[in-house]
């Protein structure tokens, strides 16, 4: 992880805190030791409730941006939403030791559940979060209860060329108005929550540590995974082909409901929800 220079810290956490204050009261915190760092995790719900472990996507998502989801999941499920170890957040990557492979990822988050006490949980992720929880699924598939996909990046298809030439700009020159203007592109000029854009550009130069993006799932491994899967895909998403992955999905996955949601698009999903969104979430996770 950089040193953090210039970076403005104190206005990247009041932007995390603005966003946080969205969650429902009674919402706390806890700080769980792993092998690749200290792993911040935002927790609501009943202490007795399902669990249900929440990943987020990379760049500056961190967890605070599950708050359209937070009150309705606690109401039946124990939340807690992490911080990527290295990413954008509150969590503290150690000095000695980061995550570069797939193994390492799913060394962290086998020592985050530890640490949590979880010895079964329902997981859920949201973009390269929805990657990591995948993999978690199949390294350790009788760990994972039911398993949540927030249109997935990097696990069924590959992004659009489009989308990845529009990203470049702003991963050669980080700046907070090309984060803005990627992402207004990606949404289509969908009205975002002005706290959450202000949290993607302030966290725009943080120091973080270069994530580990792939590889995909094998086929053949997915065929053999028995957990039960919920893949809810952006119909306007523009990092990848939704019908692609869609129809990959269904032919790989044994046990996997998928439902397109029109009018929103991949950037836009966890934050400005569509209604269907809480009541595919609550049938799934509440069979």
């Amino acid at each position: 992880m950089g040193g953090r220079g210039s970076y403005d810290m104190d206005g990247f956490l009041a932007a995390y805190d603005g966003v946080l204050a969205k969650w429902p009261v009674g919402r706390g915190s806890l700080t769980v030791a792993t092998p690749f760092g200290a792993t911040h995790v935002n927790v609501c719900g009943p202490a007795d409730g399902l669990p249900l472990v929440l990943l987020p996507g990379g760049g500056g998502a961190t967890s605070a941006s599950w708050f359209a989801q937070a009150a309705d999941l606690a109401a039946t499920h124990r939340v807690y939403a992490a911080d990527l170890i290295g990413a954008p957040g509150r969590s503290t990557p150690a000095a000695d030791r980061r995550a570069r492979t797939v193994a390492d990822l799913m060394t962290w988050l086998d020592a985050l559940l530890d640490g949590l006490g979880l010895a079964h949980t329902a997981l859920g992720g949201h973009s390269h979060g929805g990657w990591i929880a995948l993999h978690h699924a199949l390294h350790a598939p009788g760990r994972v209860r039911r398993l949540v996909l927030l249109d997935p990046t990097q696990c069924f298809a590959g992004y659009r060329a489009a989308y990845l030439l529009r990203a470049l700009p702003m991963l050669l020159r980080p700046a907070p108005r090309r984060t803005r203007a990627f992402l207004e592109w990606e949404t289509g000029g969908a009205d975002l929550d002005p706290d959450w854009l202000r949290l993607q550009e302030a966290a725009t130069g943080f120091p973080s540590t270069r994530p580990v993006t792939g590889p995909r799932p094998a086929p053949e491994a997915l065929r053999g995974l028995e957990t039960p899967v919920l893949l809810l895909l952006a119909g306007e998403s523009r990092t990848h082909d939704t019908h692609e992955v869609a129809a990959r999905a269904g032919t790989w996955l044994r046990h996997v409901e998928t439902h397109i949601l029109p009018d929103v698009s991949h950037h836009a999903l966890p934050h400005v929800p569509p209604p269907e969104v809480g009541r595919h979430l609550r049938e799934f996770l509440n069979p």
